[in-house]
């Protein structure tokens, strides 16, 4: 599933690292007119655990650099941050797998869950617009039955994407919704159900297994589904972001990621950390309000990014993201 690949690679590249003191505009300081020694990077490893890259990985990352330094590899500060950048680069790439929909799946099921405020809702409907850019018939379940809001809201989407909506009135039981979706889309012979969940802490026992129901009612339609379970984490969380990833998929089994609110945030090193603790796909990012400002997850062109700001030189010819 490809993006508009410059395009989004550009809006990346500028709303990644804005506003005041971020990771890009920190380490261009630190290295300006800077020999390479351990104070040096002593305080670059303090910077990327600012930005939460997290103690573990940061530890990881400056170990592998302090040795390169050792062995005279990394004679200047050009040198140290092509280091840097290409070891981000490689603890992402194992997470760098877009979503493929099966054309197989009748339909496809994609349940997309995460807390409250995380951007579930809009991250359905940017990529109900985008699957029906690519030809694909898509409906939509409102499962997020406890807030009017949430239903109101997925019905501007499905209308504006053009996607189908299943909805009942606000306080059904999600796992209704759900169940009368999807057998509402086999019935039409649609391709791909996106179903909304209520937003919920990963500490609330009782709603985290009501999401287990929710899966257990669409398998009894179709044992494979639901062919993916999406977690939407907001970039704003920091490491508890983390956690959260880390409380959903040991509840649900989390097959993929979508990173929302990078825009918002000059501490996106926290991809960084759940790539390295978790190594789970990431779908998609996302970096602003509008379906635009939503595509797939480039692990090169995210760490150069990350580390350089509005003048990366980032990768757009091919780009998936």
């Amino acid at each position: 599933m490809s993006g508009d690949g410059k395009g989004f690679l550009g809006r990346l590249r500028a709303r990644l690292n804005r506003g005041g003191a971020t990771l890009a505009r920190e380490i261009r300081s630190l290295l300006q007119g800077r020999q390479i020694d351990a104070g040096l990077l002593e305080e670059l490893e303090e910077r990327l655990i600012g930005a939460d890259v997290g103690v573990a990985a940061s530890a990881e990352i400056l170990a592998d650099l302090k040795g390169r330094v050792d062995r005279h590899e990394l004679a200047d500060a050009d040198a140290l941050l092509a280091a840097l950048r290409a070891r981000l680069t490689e603890i992402l790439r194992p997470c760098e797998q877009a979503l493929r929909i099966e054309r197989g799946a009748q339909p496809f099921v994609v349940l997309i869950v995460g807390v409250n405020g995380s951007g579930k809702t809009t991250t359905i409907g940017k990529l109900a617009t985008r699957l029906r850019a690519e030809g694909l018939k898509v409906m939509l379940a409102a499962g997020d039955t406890f807030r009017a809001a949430a239903i109101e809201q997925l019905g501007v989407w499905a209308e504006r994407s053009g996607a189908q909506l299943i909805a009942q009135p606000s306080g059904a039981d999600p796992g209704a919704v759900v169940f009368d979706a999807l057998q509402a889309a086999r019935a039409r012979g649609l391709d791909v159900l996106l179903a909304d969940t209520a937003g919920r802490l990963h500490s609330q026992a009782q709603l985290m297994a009501e999401l287990g129901k929710i899966k257990r009612v669409l398998a009894r339609i179709d044992p494979t589904a639901p062919h993916e379970v999406l977690l939407v984490l907001d970039a704003n969380q920091g490491q508890n972001a983390l956690a959260q990833a880390e409380q959903f998929h040991a509840a649900i089994g989390v097959t993929g990621l979508v990173i929302t609110k990078l825009d918002g945030s000059a501490r996106g090193g926290i991809v960084v950390a759940i790539a390295r603790k978790l190594a789970l796909p990431i779908r998609f990012i996302g970096v602003g309000e509008s379906s635009e400002d939503f595509g797939d997850f480039d692990a090169a062109a995210f760490a150069a990014a990350l580390l350089e700001g509005s003048e990366a030189g980032l990768r757009t010819a091919g780009s998936a993201a």
